[in-house]
């Protein structure tokens, strides 16, 4: 079957994903879009062939929509969800699942409520072909033990809008969603360190920031978060086990050797870096809705579970350094698993 999709939000990712579904992935159409800028609505939906709907509610009731695609503003994005849960849509939401715990807790409810995982959560490192062979590795048990974990996230700049809380909020939640999916361990410790600030912020920015985190099985995790390196967009990872270690690789480009110097081109953004990850998500999304079966990405309780550990990290680095325990509540067996 192909599956019809209405998106919600045409922004940025939200066109992005309707080029995705509609150009790179098999198998979906996209039938419906909505936004709050209806011009813009209106413009994408001419482009795809699709119908320009007034807002969420009216796309997600449309016979003509099978499944929803939040991209819209974060603040929106639990009404939306949970309006899905209610039609028994399925639904992809790119992150946040909700901007709060307690928005997040409300979801995770009404789909345990509903009887079957209806929502995944749109963290896609998950589906990175580097990050699935450190998962092999790791669940092997081939390194034995983990026992440290070290990563850098790091951008080459930022716009002013951007703020000290959003290195964990925007940025790091990455790391802590696919960190904790690798370890098979959750989070039960936060805090953030602010080392000397770099001169190319802006002002009001603390940068570069160091987050360590312990899981409850005894893991600790160092992750450097600098988001005006300057040099360009670099995503490191290395565990650390008894027995060895394994690192992600970097993205494969080709060496070239001039002038007296030998080197290779460093990734400028994130939508490059992650393309392939994005179009294997959706691949697999759509595959498990055509059949009609439950999604395999990150669930709602992910998506609480980010938000949660985020908030410690936040409260960490508004309180001088602080460590911050991690205020999680017990993981529904729903959800199965332990990350």
């Amino acid at each position: 079957m192909t599956v019809r999709v209405g998106v919600i939000g045409t922004g940025m990712i939200g066109q992005d994903h309707i080029r995705r579904l509609t150009d790179v992935v098999t198998g979906a159409a996209v039938t419906a879009v909505t936004d709050l800028d209806a011009a813009r609505a209106a413009e994408v939906a001419a482009r795809v062939g699709a119908t320009a709907l007034p807002t969420g509610a009216d796309l997600i009731n449309s016979p003509e929509v099978d499944a929803v695609l939040v991209t819209s503003w974060g603040p929106t994005h639990a009404e939306h969800v949970l309006n899905a849960i209610a039609a028994g849509k399925p639904v992809f939401c790119e992150k946040p699942l909700a901007t709060t715990a307690e928005d997040c807790l409300r979801v995770v409810e009404a789909e345990q409520a509903h009887g079957r995982r209806l929502v995944q959560v749109g963290f896609m490192r998950r589906f990175d072909a580097g990050y699935r062979q450190m998962k092999e590795v790791l669940a092997s048990g081939s390194l034995g033990t983990p026992l440290i974990v070290h990563c850098a996230h790091r951008n080459p700049t930022v716009p002013d809008a951007y703020h000290s809380a959003m290195a964990a909020q925007d940025t790091a939640v990455h790391e802590i969603d696919v960190l904790r999916w690798l370890l098979d361990d959750e989070i039960v410790s936060a805090q953030v360190i602010t080392p000397r600030a770099t001169s190319k912020r802006f002002a009001h920015l603390k940068d570069p920031q160091i987050l360590l985190f312990e899981t409850a099985g005894g893991v600790r995790i160092d992750l450097e978060v600098f988001v005006n390196c300057q040099y360009g967009y670099d995503i490191q990872c290395e565990a650390v086990g008894e027995e060895g270690l394994v690192r992600l690789p970097d993205p494969a480009a080709v060496a070239v050797r001039t002038a007296g110097r030998h080197s290779t081109a460093v990734l400028q953004d994130w939508k490059a870096r992650f393309a392939e990850a994005f179009d294997t998500e959706f691949r697999e999304w759509v595959g498990a809705v055509a059949v009609g079966t439950e999604p395999t990405g990150p669930s709602a309780w992910d998506g609480y579970a980010a938000t949660v550990i985020t908030d410690a990290a936040v409260r960490s680095l508004q309180t001088d350094g602080t460590v911050v325990t991690v205020g999680m509540k017990p993981r529904p067996a729903f959800y199965g698993g332990t990350a």
